[in-house]
């Protein structure tokens, strides 16, 4: 093969998006949310994979935290894979890393891309569902029991554990 016929190959591969993101929380459990001002609904600090610069998942998720809050932490354990289809764009492979839980200096060290976050808060369990719209509020519940159970990374297709 070629190198003109490998490169006609990759580019008629399927494609896939990624994301990434860290699940912070307080000492009472609360999730740190962050409301973008380019679309409804609220987010955990994350976004793009930048893969064409090669890097991965996890870089990805400190990087944004640390663009969107201003906090560069050391991620831990991968929570969840999301795999989200999408209609208009390809499918997003969604990472959710633990971000740890923040001390109260961390939380006042925070300061807003003002670029893309309108704000910030800390939101409870029982109350993410008025919050995180679709697959992401399954996506972040599963990421906290993942979290609780110590049972490892879920796999999940659009929020939900992939039917067999």
């Amino acid at each position: 093969m070629t190198t003109s016929d490998y490169a006609a190959y990759i580019a008629s591969l399927p494609r896939i998006l990624a994301g990434a993101a860290a699940l912070l929380r307080d000492a009472e459990g609360r999730v740190l949310l962050v409301e973008p001002n380019y679309r409804k609904g609220w987010a955990l600090p994350g976004g793009t994979v930048e893969s064409d610069l090669g890097e991965t998942p996890r870089q990805a998720a400190r990087r944004e935290t640390l663009e969107e809050i201003g906090l560069d932490l050391e991620l831990g354990a991968l929570l969840t894979v999301d795999w989200v289809p999408g209609e208009g764009r390809p499918p997003i492979a969604a990472y959710v890393y633990d971000g740890g839980v923040l001390t109260d200096a961390q939380f006042e060290a925070i300061r807003l891309q003002e670029d893309e976050l309108l704000s910030w808060r800390l939101v409870g369990r029982e109350d993410l569902s008025h919050y995180l719209l679709g697959s992401l509020c399954l996506r972040v519940e599963a990421s906290l029991e993942a979290l609780a159970s110590g049972t490892g990374a879920v796999e999940l297709e659009n929020g939900l554990p992939p039917k067999p």
